[in-house]
C-alpha cells in the first residue's frame, strides 16, 4: 500500500512566531481520520521566525530528531549541552528519563526544519543530545543518517533507541529501488523536488507512507532530497 499525504491537506496551525504543519496530530490539531504509524508519532514541518523560538520544556521518553532545511537553530538543555545547528545538520535527541531544553532562531532569517518524534524501545534511559553533520559530498543515493537497526550497528551514526533508521534518499533526473521488505514500513516526507513512487507522482512537501511492499521504485523527476523513517512493521 501506498499512501501520499499531499502538503495542502496536512494540519496547520500559525502562530505568528511559529507556522507549523503537521502530518499527524498534535497539540491542537486533531483528524480524527489521521492516526500515528508506530513508532513514529510525530512529524511536524516548522517554519520559525528570526529572533523567536522554542522557550525551556521537558520531555521523556521519546526520541526526537530535528532536521534543518534552512537556516539555523541555537539548542541549550538541563544537561549543559548547547549548540547552533545550521542547514544540513541534523539534531538528536533520546529524552529518556527527562530532558529540558530550548530551541531558538537567533538569526535574521527564517529557520525551516523537520521535527520528527519515535516512541523508544527502552524506556527511561539516560538522556543524551547529538548534532552531526550530513556528508554532501557523499555521492551514495541512500545514506543511512540514524539507526537503531543491528545490522546498521558498525556504522559511524548516532544510536536511536528504536528498530528505525533515518535515511535520505536524494537523487536528479534517475530512478533508484528501495528495498523496504514485507515486515517493515516507511513514511518520508519530500524535502524538495519532484519525485514518482511506483508511477504515483509526489510533490515538494507532500508525505508518503507506504506499507507490505517489499520494493518499491522512485524515479527522480529533478533534483529532489527524501528524508524518511523506516521502521519495524509492529503489526506484522
Amino acid at each position: 500500500m501506498i499512501k501520499i499525504f499531499q502538503y495542502s491537506s496536512l494540519g496547520n496551525h500559525n502562530y505568528g512566531w511559529l507556522n507549523a504543519k503537521y502530518h499527524f496530530n498534535f497539540a491542537n490539531y486533531f483528524n480524527p481520520l489521521i492516526k500515528p504509524i508506530k513508532p513514529l508519532l510525530v512529524w511536524n514541518d516548522d517554519t520559525i521566525s528570526p529572533k523567536t523560538g522554542f522557550p525551556m520544556h521537558f520531555h521523556d521518553n521519546m526520541e526526537i530528531i530535528t532536521y534543518i532545511r534552512k537556516g539555523k537553530i541555537t539548542h541549550k538543555d538541563n544537561l549543559g549541552n548547547s549548540g547552533e545547528i545550521k542547514s544540513g545538520q541534523i539534531q538528536i535527541m533520546s529524552a529518556g528519563t527527562g530532558i529540558t531544553h530550548s530551541e531558538y532562531n537567533n538569526s535574521d532569517e527564517i529557520t525551516k526544519l523537520f521535527q520528527i518524534w519515535i516512541e523508544p524501545n527502552t524506556f527511561n534511559t539516560k538522556p543524551k543530545w547529538e548534532n552531526i553533520n550530513i556528508d554532501n559530498n557523499n555521492e551514495e543515493q541512500i545514506q543511512i543518517l540514524a539507526s537503531g537497526q543491528n545490522k546498521y550497528d558498525k556504522l559511524k551514526i548516532p544510536k536511536i533507541n528504536q528498530d528505525v533508521s533515518l535515511v535520505r534518499i536524494k537523487g536528479k533526473k534517475n530512478s533508484i529501488n528501495y528495498n523496504l521488505g514485507y515486515k517493515r514500513h516507511i513514511y518520508f516526507v519530500l524535502s524538495y523536488g519532484k519525485i514518482k513512487i511506483n508511477n504515483l507522482v509526489v510533490n515538494d512537501g507532500d508525505g508518503i507512507y507506504i506499507e507490505k511492499i517489499n520494493k518499491f521504485k522512485i524515479e527522480f523527476l529533478e533534483q529532489s532530497e527524501i528524508i524518511s523513517v523506516d521502521m519495524l512493521d509492529a503489526k506484522q
